[in-house]
C-alpha cells in the first residue's frame, strides 16, 4: 500500500490530507481563512498568502498526528501547483519541495481543477472517467471532456465572473454576510425564483459552451437601485425583497450552469457528468442537476460538500501520475492565474 501527503493552498484554503492508493482517507485537515477575508467580502491575495505561510507547517502536522504517521513512512507528496493565486500557491509548492528535499520522498504535482474533478472518482468509489467534467467555484466556471483522470480538453468558461465571484458580489450587494455562496442559499429559501426575470447570459447560444455572469451581477444591481442610480438614494429593500432577489439570482445561475452542462454532454456524447468545486455544494444546484441528468438518462456524480470547497484529499489524483511512473523535478514553478489546461 502507498501513502501520499497532498497539499493544498491555491487560494484562501489551507489543506493537507493523508491518502492511500486504495483512496483511503487516513487524515484531513482544512484550515479556513473565512474570518481574515470576511470584511472584504472576497479574497485578499496577500492575507491569504500571509495566512498560508502561518498555517502550512501546523495543517501538515495536524495531518500527519491524525494518520498517525511520520514523513518517513510516506511514499510521495503532492501538491497543487496551478492554477490559483501566485502568493498562495508559492508557500504550498516551497513547503512540498522543502519536504521532499529532506526526505528524498518524490514529488509530484497535482492540476487544482482537475482534483476537483477526481473528487467525484474519490466519493462514487468507482471509476467515473470518461464523463463531462464542471468545475463551478469562487475562481473558475469550466466545463471539460474528461476522457480519463489525466485526460482533460478544456470546452468552455466564463468569459467574465466565475459563478462563485457572482454570488459573493451580489451578496454584497444585499448586505449579506461573506461567503455569499451559503449567505444566497439560505435567504433564497424565503424567495420566489420567479420574483425577477434575471438574463441567463450566454444560455440561448448553442453555438458555445462558455458562461457569462457578468450581465446578471448588473440586472441584480438595477433590479434593487434602478438604472444609473447610486445605491446611497434608494431605500433599504426588505427582508422579503432580498429574499425574491436571492432566490431569482440563483435560479438564474442554476439554469446557466445545468443547461450548458447539458449541452456539453450532447456535444461530447459522455453519458456521465461529474461536478466538483465550491458552488457544487449548492443544494439547489444539486436538486436541479439530478432532475436534468435523470430525465436525459444520463449518471451524475457530485462531490460531496466537504470534498467541494476546497480540501486535500482531491489530491489523490497524484496517484494518477505515480502509476504512470511522473513525478516532478524540485525546480518546477507554480502556474498562477486562471490556468484552464
Amino acid at each position: 500500500m502507498s501513502v501520499l501527503l497532498t497539499i493544498e493552498s491555491t487560494c484562501d484554503e489551507t489543506a493537507a490530507a493523508v491518502v492511500t492508493d486504495r483512496l483511503e482517507v487516513l487524515a484531513s485537515v482544512v484550515a479556513s481563512q473565512e474570518t481574515l477575508h470576511g470584511p472584504f467580502a472576497g479574497v485578499v491575495p496577500e492575507i491569504a498568502a500571509r495566512a498560508h505561510v502561518e498555517r502550512i507547517v501546523p495543517t501538515i502536522d495536524q495531518a500527519l498526528r491524525r494518520a498517525g504517521l511520520e514523513l518517513d513512512d510516506l511514499d510521495a507528496i503532492a501538491v497543487a501547483h496551478t492554477p490559483g493565486l501566485a502568493g498562495s500557491l508559492l508557500v504550498g509548492l516551497m513547503a512540498a519541495k522543502a519536504l521532499c528535499l529532506a526526505t528524498g520522498k518524490p514529488l509530484v504535482t497535482v492540476n487544482h481543477l482537475h482534483a476537483h474533478v477526481y473528487a467525484c472518482r474519490l466519493a462514487e468509489g468507482r471509476e467515473v472517467f470518461p464523463c463531462v467534467g464542471l468545475i463551478v467555484s469562487g475562481g473558475h466556471t469550466l466545463l471539460y471532456d474528461c476522457a480519463g483522470p489525466t485526460e482533460f480538453r478544456y470546452l468552455g468558461g466564463t468569459i467574465d465572473d466565475a459563478a462563485g465571484e457572482a454570488f459573493d458580489k451580489v451578496a454584497a450587494m444585499l448586505g449579506l454576510p461573506y461567503p455569499g455562496g451559503p449567505s444566497i442559499a439560505k435567504a433564497a429559501e424565503g424567495g420566489d425564483p420567479t420574483a425577477y426575470r434575471f438574463p441567463r447570459g450566454l444560455s440561448q447560444d448553442r453555438q458555445t459552451l462558455d458562461f457569462s455572469f457578468s450581465g446578471l451581477k448588473t440586472a441584480v444591481r438595477y433590479a434593487l437601485f434602478g438604472y444609473g442610480k447610486p445605491a446611497s438614494d434608494q431605500p433599504s429593500p426588505t427582508p422579503q425583497q432580498i429574499a425574491d432577489l436571492a432566490a431569482s439570482f440563483q435560479e438564474a445561475v442554476v439554469d446557466a450552469l445545468v443547461s450548458r452542462s447539458l449541452l456539453a454532454l450532447q456535444k461530447t456524447g459522455r453519458r456521465t457528468l461529474c461536478v466538483g468545486g465550491g458552488v457544487a455544494a449548492n443544494r439547489r444546484l444539486r436538486q436541479r442537476l439530478t432532475e436534468a441528468t435523470a430525465a436525459a438518462g444520463v449518471a451524475l456524480c457530485i462531490a460531496p460538500p466537504e470534498l467541494c470547497t476546497d480540501n486535500a484529499v482531491m489530491g489523490a489524483i497524484a496517484f494518477e501520475k505515480l502509476r504512470r511512473g511522473q513525478t516532478d523535478p524540485l525546480d518546477v514553478d507554480i502556474l498562477p492565474g486562471l490556468v484552464r489546461g
